[in-house]
């Protein structure tokens, strides 16, 4: 098995048991597998170091948001800390601005990448809506929050216009995009909407859209 293989097998184990400690309330499992699951998607972005043929700046911005991401992730290991979910949102906020960064340097707005904005931008404003009673003082950094996981999406589409990006790998990183948005609108809806009880099935869309955004930096071309 090459190490890429046995780093994906093994995240998907460690995931596992993250989502099984999640509904079990087990916070010393959390405290340990969460940030080893998110140190294993950077394993996958940091081996593509080692090829031969890559793209540094791409690689680099991308290992950039994960670091931003582990921080991210061992902020929100204390949902019920008001403090630590507001540092948690901006070190994700942080995550998603840099990938948006380098999806738009390297992308090419299309139809669809604009069709993809109205989308967004019509189900972000429509989330708002639903949401914004219970935001009190957060009003304006889920604003933000809303506006720039859009905006990472949208940027992830625009690669498929550029041809450096085959359609495969182009792809890849778009699903990962896309599940890495809702990860963030499934916690965001249970937070300041409705609670629900299976809501930290959220981490099987987290984990699976940063291993393919990761995934892409190894893609050949």
């Amino acid at each position: 098995m090459n190490p890429l293989a046995y780093l994906v097998v093994t995240l998907l184990v460690v995931v596992f048991f993250l989502i099984r400690a999640e509904f079990a309330d087990q916070r010393r499992q959390i405290y340990f597998l969460k940030p080893l699951a998110t140190l294993l998607v950077m394993s996958v972005a940091t081996l593509a170091l080692f090829q031969a043929e890559h793209n540094m700046n791409y690689t680099q911005f991308i290992l950039g948001g994960l670091v931003f991401s582990l921080g991210g992730d061992i902020a929100l290991m204390f949902p019920k800390n008001k403090k630590a979910f507001s540092v948690g949102l901006g070190l994700f906020l942080t995550a998603h601005i840099i990938y948006a960064s380098i999806f738009f340097r390297l992308g090419h707005a299309s139809s669809w990448s604009l069709f993809g904005l109205v989308i967004l931008a019509i189900f972000g404003f429509g989330f708002y809506r639903i949401i914004h009673q219970k935001l009190g003082s957060m009003k304006l950094p889920v604003i933000a929050y809303i506006i720039i996981i859009s905006g990472m999406a949208v940027g992830a589409a625009m690669l498929f216009e550029n041809p450096s990006f085959d359609g495969g790998r182009a792809m890849i990183i778009l699903v990962g995009a896309i599940l890495f948005y809702i990860s963030d609108i499934i916690l965001a809806a249970n937070r300041f909407w409705k609670e629900w009880k299976y809501n930290r099935i959220s981490l099987a869309f987290y984990y699976s859209g940063q291993l393919l955004i990761a995934l892409s930096t190894s893609w050949p071309g």
